[in-house]
This record gives C-alpha cells, sequence and structure tokens, in this order.
C-alpha cells in the first residue's frame, strides 16, 4: 500500500515529466536538395504566414505568399534565376512565377559578391482555382546552368 505522501510525490513527478514531454507538433523543416556541385547554400528560409510550430506551411487560396531565402555563393554571380517545382504524389510540375528574375524585384541588385550573405524575396500569387492539396515546393536559385541553392518547402495549399 502507498502512503499519501508516496501517492503525492509521484503525482508531482508524473505532472513535471508530462510538463517537460516535447510537443508532438512539428515544425515545417526545409530540406537542402542542392547536389554536391552547388555553388551557395541557404542560412535561413522563411515563408509568410508560416509558424515555427506549423509542420506544413499554408498557402491559402486567393492571396500571397512571400518566400524569403538568405543565403552566400562560394562565386561571384552576375545573375539569378529562381525556378520552381510543386511536387506532388512524387511528380515534380514546373510552377511559371510571375518575375524568375532574382535580380530584378526580389531586394538583390546584381552581381552578387562570393562569401556574403544576401537575402532573396519574392511574393507570389496562390490562385483560387489551385486544388487543396499537400505539396513540397522546390525552390532553386541558378546562376547559369549552376546550382547555387536548393531548398524543399513542405506547404499545404488551403
Amino acid at each position: 500500500m502507498i502512503s499519501s505522501k508516496s501517492a503525492a510525490i509521484i503525482l508531482l513527478a508524473g505532472a513535471i515529466c508530462f510538463t517537460l514531454m516535447p510537443s508532438v507538433t512539428r515544425a515545417a523543416e526545409f530540406a537542402n536538395c542542392a547536389n554536391e556541385t552547388a555553388i551557395g547554400k541557404y542560412t535561413l528560409v522563411e515563408v509568410s504566414n508560416c509558424a515555427d510550430t506549423d509542420a506544413s506551411c499554408v498557402l491559402k487560396r486567393n492571396s500571397n505568399a512571400t518566400i524569403s531565402i538568405t543565403f552566400t555563393s562560394a562565386e561571384d554571380l552576375s545573375e539569378l534565376k529562381a525556378v520552381v517545382h510543386g511536387i506532388i504524389l512524387g511528380m515534380a510540375v514546373p510552377f511559371k512565377l510571375p518575375n524568375d528574375n532574382g535580380c530584378k524585384d526580389s531586394g538583390l541588385e546584381c552581381p552578387l559578391s562570393k562569401d556574403t550573405s544576401y537575402r532573396y524575396s519574392t511574393t507570389l500569387p496562390v490562385l483560387k482555382q489551385y486544388p487543396k492539396v499537400s505539396v513540397e515546393v522546390k525552390w532553386e536559385l541558378m546562376a547559369g546552368d549552376k546550382d547555387v541553392l536548393c531548398v524543399l518547402i513542405p506547404a499545404k495549399i488551403q
């Protein structure tokens, strides 16, 4: 038989353990999809209205989403182009950006110097006719035929 003092200690220990347990909600994890020949790397990815606790970034239809990527390059860049695909059920579907020129209206002005941190930012429409699906957004920044960076962004179109 457990004394009331022992029971209180067990209940208190249980309450402390429950309080300290990690939450089952996981934050959206942005994955590096660049190959080994990529000449840059990202240090920060931000998606509008995507909280640190969201498992996927919610892209609301009939609105705009802003994507910002902070990165550095190991080479000087005279040009920068954004290439975006939506990966749905394992298929990469090209996504046409209103402006794929990474040196125009993105917060950047080319040429870019190597080993310097830059912040690329663009806003894109999430059209009403897009289906409500989970999608992995593959966002690449290219300099000519060279990969600068590639990031996978888990998202849900709602």
